[in-house]
């Protein structure tokens, strides 16, 4: 089944580096405008994911940049991104992962994590969902983790906003489906992204990953983006409620 997407606008959180560049990308070249988001730093990357909105028609040199660590700041993306046109696609890729023993958990951390990861989700939706509803059509995509169903040791909060965000996706699922919304999680396990660079760069430590995994190899962010876009489609209009898994069988 082609997958086209021409005629669609896309906002891509945290599309200046990593999985996130990735999917914007893909969207893009599936004919879609691509509206991008992200902080600049070192790790963010230039082209369609890095470069604002894309594709046909695109509308704008530079991403988006509000800091989704901020309360609200969700809601101010949603209403800078409608300003540009109708918004029919969301994928949620921002997120902060915070590494520490639950004992040394340090309260900020904490917060930043459920703000950008659960929180401004949330304040997103509250404001794109609507005229979605009341066009009949929108795709939402939530990238989630593993984690959420085998917590890394030191990355409690993160796991727990990943498990609580794959929630919300249930509930809005059954919501919005009546208005021809479908909410999705897709999930990777082990990804070459540049947050995961230090950790993976330690041959011991990637050792024991890659036994882990039965396919024999780390995944790349290019990995998801088959998925990214079947679930983006209008042929997954039937496909709701779900948490597609892409690890490489890490955890079949």
């Amino acid at each position: 089944m082609p997958t086209s997407l021409a005629g669609r606008t896309a906002l891509v959180t945290g599309s200046t580096s990593g999985i996130g560049a990735a999917i914007a990308t893909a969207l893009a070249e599936a004919g879609a405008v691509v509206i991008g988001h992200g902080l600049q730093g070192p790790t963010a990357v230039a082209g369609p994911g890095g470069s604002g909105a894309v594709g046909p028609g695109a509308l704008e040199p530079a991403p988006l940049t509000e800091d989704l660590a901020v309360e609200g700041a969700g809601a101010a993306l949603a209403e800078q991104a409608l300003r540009l046109g109708p918004v029919d696609i969301v994928v949620h890729a921002a997120s902060i992962q915070v590494r520490a023993p639950w004992t040394q958990i340090d309260p900020a951390d904490a917060r930043r994590q459920i703000q950008v990861n659960l929180l401004s989700a949330v304040e997103l939706l509250q404001v794109l969902v609507p005229p979605m509803a009341e066009r009949g059509w929108g795709r939402i995509l939530a990238i989630g983790s593993v984690q959420r169903r085998a917590p890394h040791p030191e990355m409690a909060i993160y796991a727990a906003t990943k498990a609580a965000q794959h929630n919300l996706v249930l509930g809005l699922a059954t919501q919005l489906a009546p208005s021809g919304i479908t909410v999705n999680t897709l999930s990777p396990g082990v990804i070459e992204t540049p947050r995961n660079t230090q950790a993976l760069s330690e041959p011991d430590y990637r050792a024991q990953v890659l036994a882990q995994i039965p396919a024999g190899r780390i995944g790349a962010p290019a990995d998801l983006v088959g998925a990214a876009l079947l679930l983006c489609s209008e042929g997954a209009g039937y496909l709701t409620g779900q948490d597609l898994v892409v690890d490489g069988g890490m955890t079949s």
